[in-house]
Formats: C-alpha cells, sequence, structure tokens
C-alpha cells in the first residue's frame, strides 16, 4: 500500500515539474515572438517613414514610382523573411513546450 501511495506520489510530482518546465518555455518562446513581432513593427515604421521622406523629396513622378516600388519590393522581402523566421519562433516553442512530456509519452507508445 506504501508503495502505491508513493508512486502516486511521484507521478504527481513528475507532472507538476512537466508543468512548470512547459510552462517555462512556453513563457520564453512568447516572449521571443513578441520581442520579434516588436522588432519587425518598428523596422517597418522606420522604413516606411525614410520612403515617405525620399518620395516627399523627388521632383519626377518617374522617381516617385520608382523609391515606391523600391520600398514595395523590399518591405515585402522583409515581411517574408520575418514571417518565416516567426514560424520557425513558433516550431522551436512548440518543441521545447512538449519535450518535457516526451519521456511521459514514450513509456504509453507501444514499441514497434
Amino acid at each position: 500500500m506504501a508503495q502505491n501511495f508513493e508512486d502516486v506520489q511521484k507521478l504527481g510530482k513528475d507532472g507538476l515539474d512537466n508543468a512548470v518546465k512547459a510552462m517555462t518555455a512556453l513563457t520564453k518562446g512568447y516572449q521571443a515572438i513578441a520581442a520579434e513581432i516588436v522588432d519587425y513593427t518598428k523596422k517597418s515604421f522606420e522604413d516606411g517613414s525614410a520612403s515617405i521622406e525620399k518620395i516627399a523629396a523627388v521632383k519626377s513622378l518617374d522617381k516617385a514610382i520608382e523609391v515606391q516600388s523600391d520600398y514595395a519590393k523590399t518591405a515585402y522581402e522583409a515581411a517574408v523573411a520575418r514571417a518565416t523566421k516567426i514560424g520557425e519562433l513558433y516550431t522551436d516553442l512548440f518543441k521545447e513546450v512538449f519535450k518535457p512530456y516526451e519521456a511521459v509519452m514514450a513509456k504509453f507508445t507501444p514499441a514497434k
């Protein structure tokens, strides 16, 4: 009887430890993602402002269109790169969150 109680107690402690590890990983991951989004937003705003200043300084419509086209291309490439990076951060986040549970799940997964 005492052994069963100790097993249940250890199972509860292990579960709590895994939950704490998972929540810590989740918090760190979301902080990294939020920092990346803030950095992208700031950079995007700065680039947009610089583009507006360039457009205001040009003397011809052709040059204004060229500046705007360059900005659009650069902004698109930056958005795709950041979306890719944020996607990778989410992938890493979920790997880290579920890592504490891998050992537990291995016990219940049938051998091949």
